[in-house]
């Protein structure tokens, strides 16, 4: 107990030197806040018992937002056995959805030891919530959400580096409908409009996938990522130039990039890399939002902490939780945790950043082999 206390201790005076240099030089405070020690590397908010509260979903637990003494995250009530394989929990993504549309929320989940896409059902806050198959798909990077028709609602999106793409509509209470994209198999995987058509495409590790609606898709082979690109690969114009751009990390090696998309007047398209960061490794997991409360989003990432079980290039290297700010030419780092393992604190391969106390600032919920965590957003100082 000694030990985990002088530990903890140690994290938090070390995460308290970067909050008091961030307030000295007016960025984003952030306030470290420890859920579990566990090692589920996916974590998911929504509001588990209805009450109106963003709880906290990760692994075998969720913890309710708020307790009879205003205590956050404190109850902690087990929702299923996740089965393990050596470090690893095959549970790679948590995305909220009401599946069998019985006004409570369920979660979505995959695996890659398992090979499947499943879900969780929510039956409250009491007993476990029995696992659903929804399709055995092959091995399962992460999962992600998108609405790929256009329609409203979401569709789930496994990246399976080994078998082809495809996503599952939910068509009814509890019915999915799986609809194949095409035999791209990529480490890597991204949504958004690329060509400026009003659909959304796929991006994947060596191209982009051309939506032509009905489900009728174009394969591209303008850009490579590389052979680990990240899951997201993010789709967003940075320049502001009316042509989507892509930010990138190197999910198991060095480097974090952004590509600039340009036309020529013979209508080919290209994609110009440009550096972010080439220090740290790892950059699995990113998150486009706003942060800083200026209107305009930051890009929320960090080091996938032993992401190959220690396999990795750079991953006895320090582990950093970091939002990088764009000023329109180019990003600026800042840490929110960082240092050796224990005290910085890296990623999972799925987390959030939501507004847990309806303060207007959005807070980053992060799992990981290195813990569960909240940093609360105490705004710029």
């Amino acid at each position: 107990m000694f030990i985990r206390t002088f530990v903890l201790a140690v994290f938090l005076a070390g995460i308290t030197t970067t909050f008091l240099q961030a307030q000295q030089n007016g960025k984003v405070m952030f306030t470290p806040y420890f859920i579990a020690a566990e090692s589920f590397e996916s974590v998911g908010v929504f509001d588990v018992d209805n009450d109106g509260k963003p709880d906290i979903v990760s692994g075998d637990f969720f913890y309710l937002n708020g307790d009879e003494a205003g205590t956050l995250f404190r109850k902690r009530h087990r929702l299923g056995q996740q089965r393990a394989y050596g470090e690893y929990f095959d549970d790679f993504a948590t995305i909220p959805l009401d599946v069998n549309k019985d006004g409570r929320m369920d979660f979505i989940t995959g695996g890659w030891f398992g090979e499947e896409l499943r879900w969780h059902e929510n039956v409250g806050t009491d007993g476990e919530w029995p696992a659903h198959v929804i399709a055995k798909i092959g091995n399962v990077e992460t999962v992600r959400a998108w609405d790929v028709d256009n329609d409203g609602q979401v569709e789930i999106v496994p990246n399976t580096p080994g078998s082809p793409l495809h996503y599952f509509k939910l068509e009814g209470p509890s019915k999915w409908v799986r609809y194949e994209v095409g035999d791209y198999k990529s480490h890597g995987l991204g949504y958004g409009d690329i060509n400026g058509d009003g659909r959304g495409d796929f991006v994947v590790g060596n191209g982009w996938v051309e939506n032509k609606g009905n489900n009728q898709w174009v394969f591209h082979q303008d850009v490579d990522l590389g052979p680990h690109a990240s899951i997201p690969i993010i789709v967003t114009d940075l320049n502001g130039d009316g042509k989507n751009d892509l930010i990138v990390g190197n999910a198991h090696g060095y480097g974090l990039y952004w590509y600039e998309q340009g036309v020529d007047r013979n209508g080919k398209r290209s994609f110009d890399k440009h550096v972010i960061d080439e220090t740290a490794s790892q950059y699995h997991e990113l998150v486009w939002t706003d942060v800083t409360g200026d209107g305009k989003p930051e890009l929320i990432t960090g080091k996938r902490y032993r992401a190959h079980n220690g396999g990795d290039p750079g991953s006895n290297d320090q582990v950093g939780l970091y939002y990088f700010a764009w000023d329109g030419k180019s990003f600026t780092k800042n840490n929110i945790a960082y240092g050796p393992a224990g005290i910085g604190k890296g990623t999972g391969i799925f987390m959030q950043v939501v507004d847990l106390r309806g303060t207007g600032r959005k807070d980053i919920v992060v799992a990981g082999k290195d813990g569960l965590w909240v940093f609360f957003n105490e705004g710029l100082h």
